[in-house]
């Protein structure tokens, strides 16, 4: 968008989207940036139907450690290279924190976090931005993609490079899913984890919950905005040092109980070679 162009999205509906996701194999059929391709598409679904900006997609996100080693260790694999645009936990949250300044300190009413990347970093968020709102103005909401996808695909509003993926990206970004490399049946996997369902993968059904999990945002977005006229708020976040601050004396000290910073999942942890399973030693 030029200058004038954001001044005027901003003026009609001050709400900001941040999508979130990260290169990541999904099946030898989808493009690698699937996660945050798929949650930038579908902001930009939102925003073009009831306002507001949508912010440049962060492909910068937690995998690597503790259960989503183990996960990738098993699924995906590190040779020859994993693609996987990693960080980690601490070190992705204090970004977010860094987005929440931006958005606070130019005045934006509300702020949605929409990340297309799963696992528990999700929850994660929700816990982060429930710790930033008291101190912030503008209104804070972070969710993974499914929740918004109200109605699914069989009742499924997510999955992992299967039928709902597949059939969302296929619809957001025709260009990064390629049916044709889709292994034959019974073809031994893992496949660059591709879900077990993808050859059920309908573009007519992913247009369907794209258009469904925009409609889901835009109502979020207005009900956060009448949130903040309701009660007045005005942007708090503004330095860095502000930012800095408030990681210090808040955040960090509930980073440990953060769910990404503890092992989970019944996957075996990486073998002893892995450069990720020295990453399972994680500061706390």
């Amino acid at each position: 968008m030029f200058p004038d162009e954001l001044e005027a999205a901003f003026t009609a509906c001050p709400v900001v989207y941040f999508p979130q996701g990260l290169c990541e194999p999904h099946g030898p059929h989808c493009a690698l940036g699937l996660d945050a391709l798929k949650a930038h598409a579908v902001a930009c679904l939102a925003a073009r139907a009831s306002g507001g900006v949508v912010a440049p997609p962060d492909y910068w996100h937690i995998h690597e450690v503790s259960g989503y080693a183990g996960w990738a260790a098993k699924n995906i694999g590190e040779v020859p290279r994993s693609w996987l645009t990693s960080l980690p936990p601490w070190r992705h949250f204090q970004n977010v924190c860094y987005h929440i300044r931006t958005a606070d300190a130019l005045g934006f009413h509300a702020a949605i976090f929409l990340t297309g990347h799963y696992g528990p970093n999700w929850e994660d968020l929700k816990t982060l931005l429930s710790l930033v709102q008291p101190h912030a103005g503008v209104r804070l909401y972070g969710l993974p993609d499914f929740e918004a996808n109200t109605s699914g695909f069989d009742g499924r509003g997510g999955d992992h490079a299967g039928k709902v993926e597949t059939s969302l990206l296929w619809a957001l970004e025709p260009d990064c899913v390629d049916i044709s490399r889709l292994p034959p049946p019974g073809a031994p996997g893992p496949h660059f984890a591709m879900g077990l369902d993808a050859r059920l993968a309908d573009r007519r059904i992913g247009e369907r919950m794209a258009a469904e999990e925009a409609a889901w945002l835009g109502a979020k977005s207005q009900q956060m905005r009448a949130e903040y006229a309701a009660i007045g708020a005005s942007p708090t976040l503004r330095t860095f040092a502000d930012v800095e601050t408030l990681w210090e004396t808040v955040i960090a000290l509930h980073l440990p109980e953060f769910l990404t910073m503890k092992v989970w999942g019944d996957d075996p942890p990486p073998g002893p070679d892995s450069v990720w399973r020295a990453n399972q030693a994680l500061p706390v």
